[in-house]
């Protein structure tokens, strides 16, 4: 029988606390902090909803992080 999978660990981390860091520290301190995948994303981006554990997404204006969210 096939092992049951276990869901990946991401990171204990709060998505607020990017919101209105610049884009390029947010990225870096997002990998510091063990996320796998950094997205950032331009505001009114069109996207796909599917949730991928490990991953941030920012979206930035102007090169500053104006909204947080994972998966």
């Amino acid at each position: 029988m096939a092992p049951i999978p276990t869901r990946p660990v991401q990171p204990d981390d709060t998505p607020d606390a990017y919101v209105g860091l610049a884009a390029e520290a947010a990225e870096r301190r997002a990998r510091a902090r063990g996320w796998r995948t950094v997205r950032a994303l331009p505001p009114g981006a069109i996207i796909t909803m599917e949730y991928l554990a490990g991953r941030i997404n920012f979206e930035v204006d102007h090169a500053v992080v104006t909204r947080c969210w994972v998966g």
